[in-house]
């Protein structure tokens, strides 16, 4: 029946730290911007940019990624 005892006080301690912590961030502002960060990946960059492969004049085929073709075969 101790250890009882010794588990409930542990665990009121631990949820009192977790508590005082979350107070102190909310307080510096942690948790003000929510909604940004979950809309942020839905906006283009502009830093990726495509690259434009070089067109071989010998090929007609286009050539892509999930249609790669080889200029052995020919």
């Amino acid at each position: 029946m101790d250890i009882l005892y010794l588990m409930i006080l542990c665990s009121v301690s631990l949820a009192a730290v977790f508590l005082v912590v979350f107070i102190i961030y909310a307080r510096k502002g942690q948790f003000e911007d929510d909604e940004s960060p979950a809309v942020r990946i839905l906006f283009d960059s502009d830093e990726i940019k495509e690259k434009d492969e070089p067109s071989n004049k010998d090929n007609t085929k286009e050539k892509g990624e999930n249609n790669k073709i080889e200029d052995k075969s020919e």
